[in-house]
């Protein structure tokens, strides 16, 4: 099974983020079901100490999941991060599309976030020719090989996506 996805990357404190809120939220509107992996340079935990999850964790369980009537959280440590395809497949089987948020120098194919007022250059082009990259969405006009969406536009940057993967 090919899970269907893309990256939106971007230098920090661009909108990222911001971005994709809208973009799942349009998704969600228009009936699809979707998945959303978020790539931390940085530790992080998701459970905080003093709670049983976090104690568990902390006693050195390797994989350990939180279940509630209506989600659940896991926790698993892994000797070398593993492959993004790889959790792709095993956590995403069950969406229509998975929109990614980082994974600068991933295999998957790629929408970059520009802000004018963040850098005056691209990630994906210039000293870097990121051939997976699939578009740009900017908050100005640019000249590129790839389509450039309307920053400000979710509609435009959703109905992008829908007709690049779900149709």
């Amino acid at each position: 099974m090919t899970i269907k996805a893309v990256s939106f990357v971007a230098k920090s404190n661009t909108g990222k983020t911001t971005l994709l809120e809208g973009v799942i939220g349009e998704l969600k509107q228009r009936g699809y079901t979707v998945g959303a992996l978020k790539h931390d340079a940085h530790r992080f935990d998701i459970d905080h100490p003093g709670k049983d999850s976090h104690r568990l964790t902390a006693a050195g369980a390797d994989t350990m999941l939180i279940t509630s009537p209506e989600k659940c959280a896991l926790v698993k440590r892994y000797p070398v991060p593993p492959p993004l395809e790889e959790l792709l497949e095993l956590y995403f089987s069950d969406v229509d599309i998975v929109l990614t948020e980082g994974f600068k120098l991933g295999p998957l194919p790629k929408i970059e976030v520009h802000r004018r007022e963040r850098s005056a250059t691209l990630l994906c082009r210039g000293e870097n020719n990121d051939p997976t990259l699939i578009a740009v969405a900017s908050d100005e006009p640019l000249v590129l090989d790839v389509p450039i969406l309307d920053l400000n536009n979710i509609g435009a940057v959703t109905d992008f996506v829908e007709n690049t993967f779900l149709r």
